[in-house]
This record gives C-alpha cells, sequence and structure tokens, in this order.
C-alpha cells in the first residue's frame, strides 16, 4: 500500500526534513518540486530526517508543470485552507498523489481553480488559526489514506 506526498516548493527544511521522515516509516514516495527554498544538504532538512534519508525513495520535479503532465490527473489530491471539503470525505486508493503547496503561500490559484474538485482541506475549529503546519497537515492525510485502506 503505497501513496505519494508531494511538496510544491517547500520552503522550510525541517518540515521538509519531516515529512521525509513520515514518508520513510510509510513507504510512501516523496515528490520534491523545484524551486525549493533550501540546499537538500541543508544540515537542518538532514537534522529532521535524522539518518532515514537512504530509506526515502525521493523523485524530483524540475517545475509544477513537469510533474503534473507526468501523472494520471484523476488521482490527484491537492490539499489547500482555501475550500471546504474535508479531507475524510476524499477515498484515497494506493498510488494517489496528495499534493501540499509552499509553506507561505500555499498552492497557486490558478491549480485550486482547475483542481477544485480534487481540492481539500483540514477543517480548523479556531479561525483565528490560519493552517496547521506543513508537516502534520502531511502526517493526517496520509494516515487517514492508510487507515482507509486498512478497513479500520
Amino acid at each position: 500500500m503505497s501513496f505519494n506526498i508531494v511538496l510544491v516548493e517547500p520552503e522550510i527544511p525541517p518540515n521538509t526534513g519531516s515529512i521525509a521522515r513520515l514518508c520513510g516509516a510509510t513507504n510512501t514516495t516523496l515528490h520534491l518540486v523545484h524551486p525549493l527554498g533550501f540546499s537538500t544538504s541543508d544540515k537542518h532538512l538532514r537534522r529532521a530526517g535524522l539518518d532515514y534519508w537512504p530509506q526515502v525513495n525521493i523523485t524530483y520535479w524540475d517545475n509544477f508543470d513537469n510533474f503534473l503532465k507526468a501523472q494520471s490527473q484523476s488521482r490527484l489530491f491537492f490539499f489547500t485552507t482555501k475550500v471546504d471539503t474535508p479531507y475524510f470525505k476524499a477515498e484515497f486508493m494506493p498510488g494517489d498523489f496528495l499534493i501540499f503547496g509552499k509553506e507561505t503561500k500555499g498552492l497557486p490559484a490558478d491549480i485550486i481553480e482547475k483542481y477544485q474538485q480534487q481540492c481539500l482541506t483540514l477543517p480548523m475549529a479556531n479561525d483565528n488559526i490560519r493552517s496547521l503546519n506543513l508537516a502534520m497537515t502531511a502526517g493526517i492525510v496520509l494516515y487517514e489514506a492508510i487507515r482507509q485502506q486498512s478497513g479500520v
């Protein structure tokens, strides 16, 4: 049971390192879409992933357009604070791509508009909190996808 996490232009090394560790622990492929806001040799990135980097299957993409052209459009799920459909309404399947935007801006508006039916959010009870941390969000969504496959 394998999924894909896609980080579009991630900016904060510890988030990407934590997500890489999550991917290694779950046999999830991590896709990093350039430009990255850091070097993948960054000590903060490696520290967050600890010594798990060799266990992580990472695919690098030059840009988001190249990533999209290489995928089947039907199994892409985009996560944003700009929609109302909660992530737990989706029916995830192995091979799905769980796509997250950069920490400061999220996904581009044109992507949200184009893929509106495939956009999901994590509901927030407190309107004074803008969003959850990227690594936390990726973990919540990925484990919901895994839970669905386990039949629990």
